[in-house]
């Protein structure tokens, strides 16, 4: 399985969560991504979430992507790894 955005190559060592799909920091192009403010809802967040918005070609996708800064035990299959949400295509 892989991800891709844009048909770039994401990765292919995926962790499955909730119908989302998480990818290790060491394979995000973090040069891609840029952190944007957190707003009431995030706060409320037991894992501790902090979203990114994804720039690539020009084209800004807010929030598009977040990670879990601390993670509850449930949660913990997904510590150091992004989310992304529906512009990723996993196939």
């Amino acid at each position: 399985m892989k991800a891709r955005l844009k048909n770039r190559v994401k990765s292919d060592d995926i962790v499955a969560e909730g119908g989302y799909h998480y990818f290790p920091i060491s394979v995000v192009r973090m040069e891609w991504l840029e952190k944007a403010p957190k707003i009431d809802s995030d706060h409320d967040c037991p894992h501790g979430v902090q979203f990114y918005d994804v720039l690539i070609e020009g084209k800004r996708y807010p929030r598009a992507a977040w990670i879990y800064e601390a993670p509850r035990p449930s949660m913990r299959h997904v510590a150091n790894r992004f989310g992304f949400w529906e512009d990723v295509e996993v196939g």
